[in-house]
């Protein structure tokens, strides 16, 4: 009987054993969870209140009576995250255990989370490791391009619109189209920067092909050209859809002039207009630049007579002489025989057959080689005045392209003066023409030489000593000549330049 009287104990033992160990098996997984994967995550609702669940199954296991206190026998102080608690030991069947009883305001206690290393070791204190002179991160030295955009960096705002109004559209104002060609718009234009008319190139930009070549070309020649006979550029404004250069204003140009004074100019303004193309022309071919696109549309007449050679969008910098240009420069009325024959070869005496066309077609008031077809129809023009060369008279000639008996006519040599009786009206005239005029490219005179010839001897001496910035009109008593006069619209309309474009050529 004594036996089965101990039977319900050794049952709540043993049933008390499961609990604990069921309970201790719960906390091993949960500190195992924790450690794989860094922080356990409870939420507000999911908060096991660890002390309260022990501290009721403690009060199960040792209150006598409902209203029994437990037996303390020692008193602590248990720390569980930011608060500190009272708590005292109870002995339950041979066991101590600490209990952590509620706080005074009746919160619950949540299981303190346990933390993963790494977690740990973010909120550890290191003392500083020391430094050493291989783990200082060295200053990164800075390149001579760096210092050189500090000490530039004005200049080069200034260059593309920055601090400076150069370089804005809104520092220009359209006022009228003065022309319009392929690729560009010329409009009279007003400067707010110098409250003075200028001449505004809009060139179109295309989006795949950007600037046109000769656009580029012509504005980095003109930055280096200052001249009192070379148009001045004034300021360049780029934008997404165009590019446009400020020149100077000039009213018309010589082709304009030509027509409004028909039968030919005063010959003191043609000796003027003569000494002043050879100036600017000089002034390019001493700093090896070719102009290669001269007539009368090219050259701007100001209002007192100043001419200024413009539109140097086939000039080139380049070696005198040069093997690798195309032979399609110059319009056909002013291209020379070596290039309309196929040459490539050629140099300084491109642009010295130019004089001479114009030289003659402003004494004459007439194109001296209107061609109106081809290159062959052209070469026969100047046949047809200085004859047909040979290789007796051109050694060479007959192995060019072009030189083709089967569509060239043969004609005898003769004189300029014959073909144009006013040149011997003109004390040397006819002599300078010729020497301007010659078939072969290496006998024709310089620009230089040019300007020194007999023609000119009658023109104050002091011209030759001016600065390339100062105006030959500064000269006391030298000044343009009225012309014999003007005719009305449509006597300009009949006369013999009605074949020549007479647009700015842009």
């Amino acid at each position: 009987m004594a036996a089965d009287a101990d039977k319900p104990t050794s049952r709540a033992d043993m049933r008390e054993g499961k609990e604990k160990t069921q309970l201790s098996r719960l906390k091993k997984l949960r500190r195992r969870i924790s450690a794989s994967f860094g922080r356990l995550s409870i939420s507000k609702e999911e908060t096991i209140h660890e002390s309260d669940n022990e501290l009721d199954y403690v009060f199960q296991k040792t209150r006598s009576a409902p209203d029994t206190p437990p037996a303390a026998n020692g008193n602590h102080t248990v720390t569980n995250g930011n608060h500190r608690y009272d708590a005292y030991t109870v002995h339950t069947a041979g066991t101590k255990q600490v209990v952590v009883p509620r706080n005074p305001e009746g919160r619950h206690t949540p299981v303190k989370r346990h933390h993963s290393a790494g977690d740990m070791l973010g909120g550890a204190v290191f003392p500083p490791a020391p430094k050493s002179v291989a783990s200082e991160k060295q200053p990164r030295p800075k390149s001579e391009g760096h210092v050189y955009s500090r000490q530039s960096i004005y200049k080069r705002a200034v260059s593309f619109g920055g601090p400076s109004a150069f370089g804005r559209a809104d520092s220009y104002s359209k006022l009228e189209q003065l022309g319009e060609g392929s690729y560009a718009t010329v409009f009279k234009g007003f400067s707010s920067l110098t409250n003075q008319v200028v001449a505004l190139k809009e060139i179109r930009l295309q989006e795949e092909e950007g600037a046109p070549f000769t656009a580029i070309r012509e504005a980095s020649l003109l930055k280096g050209l200052r001249h009192a006979n070379i148009v001045t550029l004034h300021d360049i404004i780029h934008t997404r859809e165009t590019l446009t250069f400020v020149f100077e204003y000039v009213h018309t140009d010589l082709s304009q002039y030509l027509e409004r004074h028909p039968g030919g100019l005063n010959t003191t303004n043609v000796k003027l207009f003569s000494y002043q193309l050879l100036r600017g022309l000089a002034f390019c071919h001493q700093r090896r630049i070719l102009h290669r696109d001269l007539k009368p549309q090219n050259l701007l007449i100001s209002e007192i007579g100043e001419l200024k050679l413009a539109d140097f969008g086939l000039a080139r910098a380049k070696s005198i002489p040069s093997h690798t240009y195309s032979h399609e420069v110059v319009t056909l009325w002013y291209r020379p025989p070596d290039v309309l024959l196929g040459s490539t070869e050629y140099s300084t005496s491109l642009d010295m057959w130019g004089v001479g066309c114009i030289l003659t077609e402003m004494i004459s008031g007439q194109a001296t080689f209107p061609g109106m077809k081809d290159a062959f129809d052209q070469l026969n023009q100047i046949f047809k005045m200085l004859g047909t060369p040979t290789e007796a008279s051109w050694e060479g000639v007959t192995k060019y392209a072009n030189y083709d008996l089967k569509k060239l006519e043969r004609y005898p040599p003769q004189s300029l003066a014959c073909c144009i009786p006013k040149l011997s009206f003109v004390p040397h005239a006819e002599e300078l023409a010729a020497q301007c005029l010659q078939m072969q490219p290496h006998l024709r005179i310089s620009a230089a030489a040019a300007k020194r010839h007999d023609y000119f001897k009658d023109l104050p001496s002091k011209i030759h000593e001016l600065s390339d910035t100062t105006s030959i009109f500064n000269i006391p008593g030298l000044r343009l000549l009225p012309e014999t006069g003007d005719v009305s619209t449509t006597q300009r309309r009949q006369s013999s330049r009605s074949g020549i474009r007479t647009t700015l050529k842009i």
